[in-house]
């Protein structure tokens, strides 16, 4: 054998590789070649949970319709006031929610009131009754009250007419009740988007069957079913596809015709099959990157017929990374929402963190606080891509950029936690 250099293709085990895509691009790629779902329909307020609304939503009436108490008390005219330390006032009536007290309340005088009642005539203040003195048809109380103390005025959160929900906000359970309390039986939504997708893979069994010497479940249809579940968008399962050319070729017809968008984990990576890449290729445009992340280094995407398509990698982990990082911005963006809030914040490391220079990684990490009140977060060990136990712990991931190095105990790193995601 002649001593010299083995010629090797990049892998994902380089420290550094050339070509890669940054994630920031391909995120901003994916986003522009995405179009908003333009139908329409109407839904009962308790199916809108969840749903992005596809008008604005205007108040037909104020919120409070009427001037009422904040607390269970005793509503008086401020300038029934003494200006002694105290003031002694006459209970004239009782306001109670949904009955009203017909009596106009004089100078000198003041009702018995409950939280939400209207105000009675001739008042403006309210004391709660827990700070004032009764003695029969008297009360006597503090006479430093502020004037509209306790008192909710009538659409002091909304006035009539005015937008209570905006066009593109996904309804949250807020939303309900703020929906009911205008009087709000239907809305108009978005349809979601339909998402028809498939694993590949000869090695690959549904849940039930049995397993032959290097087979192995298919887990990701299972997480993928459970991402888009949590995204609100509907879905095609197509089950697993053999690494057979007619099949995937009918997988992937069968699928750009039935949803919005197609996805695939495994098999639509640059390896060794290369019928799938010959099947894209004569089905549509599709662009094979090679990401600057890790887990998730594989990615395709672009278009079967006219429908988007993502082709994700095979490990387990590197599937759910994938897409939180650009499957799930698309579909905010074909869902019509407008209003996603994407954060994150920093925390100090409990434990230091290894990590290479050379690409983005999403460590899987837990969140915890320290005794001094700060967050920390700790890893949750071996990272590897086809560890799927990790992401069931884990609660967040720790982002560490392309540039940086091993991390030390106590430095900040910033974190972008599972709330909203999973």
């Amino acid at each position: 054998m002649n001593e010299q250099e083995l010629k090797m293709d990049p892998s994902c085990a380089d420290p550094i590789e050339s070509g890669l895509l940054p994630i920031d691009i391909a995120i901003q790629r994916i986003t522009d070649a995405i179009t908003p779902i333009a139908e329409q329909e109407r839904v009962a307020v308790r199916s809108a949970l969840g749903r992005v609304l596809s008008s604005d939503v205007h108040s037909p009436n104020p919120v409070p319709m009427h001037t009422n108490s904040a607390m269970d008390g005793y509503a008086f005219s401020a300038k029934s006031l003494s200006s002694e330390a105290t003031t002694t006032l006459k209970i004239v009536g009782t306001s109670w929610a949904g009955r009203m007290l017909n009596t106009t309340v004089g100078a000198g005088e003041c009702a018995r009131i409950m939280t939400g009642a209207v105000m009675p005539e001739g008042t403006d203040t309210v004391e709660m009754q827990e700070r004032v003195e009764r003695v029969d048809n008297y009360i006597r109380l503090e006479t430093k009250q502020k004037t509209g103390s306790n008192v909710r005025l009538a659409g002091e959160d909304l006035r009539s007419g005015a937008v209570a929900l905006t066009t593109g906000h996904r309804v949250t359970p807020a939303d309900l009740g703020l929906l009911a309390s205008v009087g709000v039986g239907e809305v108009s939504v978005w349809r979601k988007p339909r998402v028809a997708f498939f694993s590949n893979g000869d090695e690959l069994r549904s849940v039930g069957e049995p397993l032959s010497m290097g087979d192995v479940y298919d887990s990701n249809r299972y997480t993928l079913y459970g991402m888009l579940k949590r995204v609100e968008a509907d879905f095609i399962d197509l089950g697993v596809v053999r690494d057979d050319p007619d099949q995937i070729r009918q997988a992937f017809l069968d699928g750009a015709r039935a949803g919005d968008m197609l996805i695939t984990s495994a098999g639509a990576s640059v390896g060794e099959a290369d019928f799938i890449q010959q099947i894209l290729a004569e089905l549509g445009e599709v662009d094979f990157w090679k990401m600057a992340m890790k887990p998730g280094r594989p990615l395709a995407f672009g278009r079967v017929g006219s429908t988007p398509f993502f082709g994700l990698p095979g490990n387990p982990v590197s599937v759910m990374v994938t897409f939180y990082k650009f499957v799930r911005p698309a579909l905010i963006k074909m869902s019509g929402q407008t209003d996603e809030n994407n954060y994150n914040f920093k925390a100090k490391v409990a434990k230091p963190l290894r990590k290479r220079p050379g690409r983005a990684e999403f460590q899987r990490g837990i969140l915890s606080q320290a005794e001094d009140g700060s967050l920390q977060v700790i890893s949750t060990g071996d990272q590897g891509s086809g560890i799927l136990h990790s992401m069931s712990i884990s609660d967040c991931f720790i982002f560490l950029p392309a540039e940086q190095g091993n991390v030390e105990q106590g430095d900040w790193v910033t974190v972008e936690p599972f709330a909203g995601l999973i």
